[in-house]
């Protein structure tokens, strides 16, 4: 199977960890989302075959159907557009609207897990809220939380309050993007539901275009969320992850103190982390991989 961890196309824009941007003409955009994987934000010396492609075709479907809800950057597939590109380069890109990024990173957590559950076994609080006693790792919260953190250039996003949003956006628009980001994952979370699969958590990402505030990058992915088999979700005792905490799980027991460089991933870590990309995506669009 390819795996197409660099790009090298004509006007490129920007190049991040995972996605690779140029410049189409206008206002439009070129977003091809690599084969690259990242953890602990550091890249890993080696990708996952189709993990682009997940990527990019599975923020479309969740574009395509939240634009209800708010307005996104998506153009079309590059599947779909008339670019003359390379087939594989194809299947792992959008044709996105060029939009001014809002330095926030806006997190929901429907569950509790990850970061969430260490500082909930630390202190009984997430992100500084005091939690009820007695919950286990994977519990339902009652109400989804907002939980925002700064995005960074370089090294880790940082946890801020709603009142640091508010000194950083503005307080209406801290109100917009609280708002609209529970609403998608709500959406998002119940979708899912009726597909099998728990969305525990997620991160979005908004700009602005023409002075409207929209949805940017990617959308509930095994990349920006939490995914499990609701099949075998029991709280407290199995959590089976059909996204990246799985590779962030092998990098840990290697001892790795998340510094670069990365470990190698073995071969079979990587096929297992290709199917639950794959089988997240199918779960979700019932269709499958272009």
């Amino acid at each position: 199977m390819p795996t197409i961890v660099e790009t090298n196309l004509p006007d490129r824009v920007y190049s991040g960890k995972v996605r690779d941007t140029y410049a189409l003409g206008g206002d439009l955009l070129l977003m091809v989302s690599t084969d690259r994987i990242s953890a602990y934000d550091v890249v890993l010396p080696n990708g996952i075959p189709d993990k682009g492609a997940v990527l990019a075709q599975l923020s479309a479907f969740w574009f395509e159907r939240t634009g209800q809800i708010v307005q996104n950057h998506l153009v079309a597939p590059a599947l779909d557009a008339d670019l003359g590109l390379d087939p594989e380069v194809a299947r792992r890109s959008m044709v996105v609207r060029r939009a001014e990024r809002i330095d926030v990173e806006c997190i929901v957590r429907g569950y509790i897990t990850g970061s969430a559950w260490g500082e909930y076994g630390r202190q009984g609080t997430v992100t500084g809220m005091k939690m009820p006693a007695g919950l286990r790792e994977g519990d339902r919260f009652p109400e989804p939380l907002f939980t925002p953190t700064t995005k960074a250039e370089e090294g880790h996003d940082e946890p801020i309050t709603i009142a640091q949003m508010k000194d950083i956006v503005g307080a209406d628009d801290t109100i917009f993007l609280t708002e609209k980001s529970i609403e998608v994952y709500e959406f998002g979370r119940q979708f899912a539901e009726t597909r099998g699969i728990v969305i525990a958590d997620t991160k979005m990402e908004f700009g602005v275009i023409d002075g409207r505030i929209c949805l940017i990058d990617e959308l509930l992915t095994p990349d920006s969320s939490r995914f499990w088999d609701a099949e075998g979700y029991v709280p407290g005792r199995s959590l089976p992850n059909l996204d990246k905490q799985f590779v962030r799980d092998w990098l840990n027991a290697q001892g790795w103190n998340h510094e670069p460089p990365a470990p190698l991933l073995p071969q079979d870590i990587v096929v297992r982390t290709r199917d639950r990309y794959v089988q997240a995506h199918k779960g979700l669009t019932d269709a499958r991989l272009r």
